[in-house]
């Protein structure tokens, strides 16, 4: 008779909806609305990276933003407060999909459009559509292969923010709670071009009905240098860096805003030019 838990006699409410998926949170949400979602401890509803993301590359007002892996909603809600025109936000996990849905119902997300599947493969078919930013945190170093996924993002947008984890050799095999957790360093080749990464094993982690890595047991993690010749390799020229944190508490970590380089349109540098000829004749008059 267990099917008779799932029924909610209560009056109707929002901390009814994130109920349901008690013990299995990862974001806190604004204390201002007085909801609680348990354990829920990252503050990714209020997360500062967004607002140095749109530091960066300027307001997000207006664009049409391709999230990659929204866990929770928090960032797509950061988005729609930050009037986005549209945001496409792809999840895996159904669960992590399901809690989505629930934020879309409480904040009324309209400019959210969230998506179940796998968003390697969407890329792959996504050849024409381009995107005013994609938005990649948490998920890199969840990846089997990494390189093949920062490759798809240049295909479809001029700007990526990335969040990840990435492996350095001498932190983390000096700390005792995280070297077995990774194989030894060693290269990963994409396209003829060598990288170096480590394999990483979720092992007890997957035990968590709420759960947030990837798909598989393992996945690879990037050295930081290897990410960043990733991004020069397709394109992504100018780099900032921020919220670097070799000594985060699952393993080195940091933010990236990467942009490609804006391309000058070759009949405005054209009229520049003549602008210039003609003023230097008139100062010679």
């Amino acid at each position: 008779m267990e099917i008779l838990n799932a029924y909610v006699l209560k009056e109707p409410s929002n901390q009814n909806i994130l109920d349901i998926f008690k013990g299995e949170w990862s974001s806190r949400l604004p204390d201002e609305y007085g909801l609680v979602t348990e354990p829920g401890t990252a503050r990714l509803f209020e997360d500062e990276r967004v607002v140095w993301a749109e530091q960066v590359f300027g307001k997000f007002s207006n664009w049409t933003i391709l999230e990659l892996g929204p866990l929770e909603g928090g960032h797509s809600y950061m988005f729609q407060k930050r009037n986005a025109k549209k945001v496409i936000a792809i999840e895996a996990n159904t669960r992590a999909f399901l809690k989505c849905l629930c934020i879309k119902e409480i904040f009324k997300l309209d400019r959210v459009e969230f998506k179940l599947g796998d968003f390697i493969i969407f890329l792959e078919h996504e050849n024409s559509k381009k995107y005013d930013m994609v938005f990649a945190s948490g998920v890199l170093y969840h990846m089997q292969e990494p390189i093949k996924l920062l490759k798809l993002i240049s295909k479809v947008t001029e700007r990526v923010y990335i969040w990840t984890h990435y492996y350095d050799q001498q932190i983390i095999t000096n700390r005792k709670e995280l070297k077995d957790k990774f194989g030894p360093l060693s290269l990963y080749e994409y396209e003829g071009v060598s990288y170096k990464c480590s394999t990483f094993f979720y092992k007890d982690a997957l035990n968590w009905s709420g759960f947030c890595g990837g798909p598989r047991l393992t996945s690879k993690w990037l050295t930081r240098d290897s990410i960043i010749k990733a991004l020069k390799q397709f394109g992504f020229s100018e780099i900032q860096i921020n919220f670097d944190m070799p000594n985060h508490p699952n393993g080195p970590a940091f933010a990236i805003c990467a942009q490609k380089k804006k391309k000058r349109n070759v009949f405005s540098l054209f009229q520049s030019v003549f602008k210039n000829i003609i003023k230097h004749q008139q100062n010679l008059i």
